[in-house]
């Protein structure tokens, strides 16, 4: 798991908008992009981006008012915009849900007019009902003069023990995408819950932890971050739990520690344990509390997707440079 966080020699820029708990951020960083500047209107999601990289230049401000136009010219642009308008868990309101974002933010690609975008949303927004809005993000005034795609990526083809689906939106400049290629699955399979948590799950001394790793033997359904509006910190609805409760994981609510000695049932995850499911390294910190906390993490685009992701438009845009592209 910690081998995306493999740092390459060349920097390139990035913006985020809608950084959140840190999980694309991480991607990005992991795969050589350093942040000029990350957008995020949760004052506990920028308190965590904070503490964990004082240096980061993290602005708390609202993405409908933000300003992009000191940063023209990056390298990339990239974003987890906001789920719920798109999420099948929600009424799927898409453009018509005052929480949607994608306007502000093809406002930001116009104005930056970066090299490349990376936008990350939930799976429902490729469903047959957002064609049309699909269509219309595609042929935007701000991309003409860009190659744009979706794609629909599964996090553990990419090391991530979570079978967590995400949409991703590239643009890339016409000059410079001829060489675009979307990351490959890696050969090795995830991890299953089990090896995952097996030594945090241990960590209070629980005799039932061999038993239970056993059990755990798959990869983790979706974990489900919830919005401002709804949800807390559980593991998501009855449907969620049922998937949960076959690895003998109790999905009702969220613990502040690992099982002690004599714990007898099923253990509830903390929420250490979830943001290493979501493909987060032990040391990042999450500032507030639980509730806080796990809906960073529950929201978050898993750190090794996004860095796979990254990767290649970070190949992309630095081999056509050494061809002398613009």
């Amino acid at each position: 798991m910690r081998a995306f966080l493999r740092q390459p020699l060349e920097r390139l820029t990035s913006l985020e908008l809608c950084a959140g708990g840190g999980g694309q951020a991480l991607g990005l960083e992991a795969a050589g992009f350093q942040h000029v500047g990350l957008v995020e209107i949760d004052r506990h999601a920028c308190a965590t981006l904070s503490r964990n990289r004082p240096h980061w230049n993290v602005l708390n401000q609202d993405l409908n008012a933000f300003d992009a136009s000191r940063y023209r010219g990056i390298d990339l642009l990239a974003g987890g915009l906001p789920c719920p308008p798109f999420s099948r868990a929600g009424k799927q309101l898409g453009e018509k849900d005052n929480r949607n974002l994608w306007p502000a933010a093809l406002r930001c690609v116009g104005v930056a007019r970066p090299k490349a975008v990376m936008f990350e949303n939930v799976r429902g927004i490729l469903d047959g009902s957002f064609d049309e809005f699909r269509s219309k993000v595609s042929s935007a005034r701000e991309l003409r003069g860009y190659f744009t795609e979706w794609r629909l990526l599964q996090a553990s083809d990419f090391g991530v023990s979570q079978a967590r689906q995400r949409a991703v939106f590239i643009a890339i400049q016409n000059a410079l995408a001829e060489r675009w290629r979307w990351p490959e699955p890696l050969s090795a399979a995830a991890l299953t819950v089990g090896e995952a948590l097996y030594d945090l799950m241990a960590a209070g001394g629980w005799k039932g932890v061999k038993s239970w790793k056993r059990q755990a033997n798959g990869i983790a359904p979706t974990i489900v971050g919830g919005s401002h509006r709804h949800g807390g910190p559980d593991l998501g609805p009855t449907r969620a739990r049922k998937e949960w409760a076959s690895l003998g994981v109790n999905g009702l609510l969220i613990a502040e520690t690992a099982p002690d000695p004599h714990y007898r049932g099923m253990p509830n995850l903390t929420v250490r344990m979830v943001a290493r499911l979501q493909g987060f390294p032990d040391d990042w910190e999450f500032e507030g509390g639980k509730t806080a906390s796990y809906r960073q993490v529950g929201n978050a685009f898993p750190p090794p997707v996004a860095a796979a992701v990254a990767r290649r438009i970070r190949d992309c845009l630095t081999r056509e440079e050494r061809r002398g592209c613009p």
